[in-house]
């Protein structure tokens, strides 16, 4: 069993380190405080190859593997979670589920274009009344001759005013039924298909969040992704890789709020001393750095299950679950380590603490992922 990086894994971490540095840093604060979204800046991770990463090189993309992915996600988290999620989104549902499933015209007309940052992606799962019941939704498909007619809403939808392309699971059999819902491929400008409101989350807010809403729109057969009833199995199988994405972007917000709060505690003087003297910060120091490898390996087995085509599904739960909820620990105990100073917006750990918290949330919460892990382990 070999631990080390591969030199891909390198070239791709620093490839998205100089991106994060050059593009994203100078502008953090400002993408926070005014909750504007930087669609140019995806642009530009286009012509980097940060926005088809597990894209094959025939339709545009990287033709990387889960392990160079994590690397990507996680630098660019560790400069801003907002834009880590973002990419995230991006690359693991919206472009993966058309990957995966999309006829090979579908592939050829749209994978080129999200490979390379032309088309921005958006997925829509969620709706307003079925969260974690997904099964459950309201919104539907009918099909009329060569077309299907959706009609209804999907919210907390990533990209959701400014994706240039949405895949989209409604319902087109019985609500409840895991084979009564199907996919779709949507681009803006169909009529019918617009957005909504725009969410005025507390962290993340760099990343678009809005309404998908689907009025009498009208869609052709030929935009499905498989067959009609396979859309909920389908987003089960991107959500198992998805989970592996927001893991990443767990790890990135974790390394860099342990990283501020090891510099602080460094030049931050207490009693004629750094405060990393102290037992109490030390060990606190020492509990981040454990969890953080913890959540490092992890990662990397169901990163190295992914890419082999092996069931991942508890390693991918595993995964996310224990990476969300380590960096929710650490960026609050960044953030307690930096005392008052943390509290302000002068520092990083304040936005890495509220940013934190979505990861506990998105693509499953952790109680979602504790039932999938004891499904597994109970079979």
């Amino acid at each position: 069993m070999n631990f080390d990086y591969s030199e891909t894994q390198v070239m791709a971490g620093q490839t998205a380190k100089d991106f994060s540095e050059k593009y994203i840093r100078p502008h953090v604060m400002e993408w926070d405080e005014s909750q504007h979204f930087p669609v140019e800046v995806f642009k530009k991770a286009g012509d980097f190859g940060l926005m088809g990463v597990l894209v094959p090189e025939s339709y545009g993309g990287s033709g990387l593997g889960y392990h160079e992915y994590i690397a990507i996600i996680e630098e660019i988290s560790k400069v801003d979670p907002s834009i880590g999620l973002s990419v995230a989104a991006h690359n693991s549902l919206c472009t993966n589920h058309i990957l995966e499933f999309g006829s090979e015209e579908i592939k050829q007309k749209y994978l080129p274009k999200l490979a390379t940052g032309e088309f921005l992606g958006a997925w829509g799962l969620t709706e307003h009344n079925t969260g974690s019941d997904a099964g459950g939704m309201n919104t539907t498909a009918v099909r009329e001759g060569d077309h299907y007619v959706l009609n209804g809403a999907k919210n907390f939808i990533t990209h959701g005013i400014s994706g240039d392309v949405a895949v989209v699971v409604v319902r087109t059999g019985e609500k409840g039924d895991s084979h009564g819902m199907s996919a779709f491929v949507i681009e803006k400008g169909t009529p019918g298909f617009t957005s909504g409101k725009k969410e005025n989350k507390m962290g993340m807010r760099a990343s678009e969040t809005a309404e998908l809403i689907f009025d009498n729109c009208r869609v052709p057969v030929a935009n499905m992704l498989g067959e009609e009833g396979e859309g909920f199995i389908q987003s089960m199988k991107v959500l198992d890789g998805g989970r592996i994405s927001i893991g990443a972007l767990s790890l990135g917000i974790a390394k860099g709020a342990y990283e501020a709060a090891l510099k602080y505690s460094k030049e931050r003087e207490q009693f004629g001393k750094p405060i990393s003297k102290f037992q109490a910060i030390a060990f606190k120091l020492a509990d981040m750095a454990t969890e953080i490898e913890a959540s490092e390996l992890l990662l990397h087995k169901a990163a190295f299950l992914k890419n082999k085509g092996g069931k991942m599904t508890k390693l991918g739960a595993m995964s996310k679950m224990y990476a969300s909820e380590v960096c929710v620990n650490v960026a609050n105990e960044a953030l307690q380590i930096h005392g008052g100073y943390g509290y302000i917006k002068d520092y990083p750990v304040e936005k890495f603490y509220r940013d934190a918290k979505l990861c506990t949330i998105g693509e499953g919460t952790t109680e979602i992922q504790k039932l999938v892990i004891s499904r597994e382990v109970l079979k």
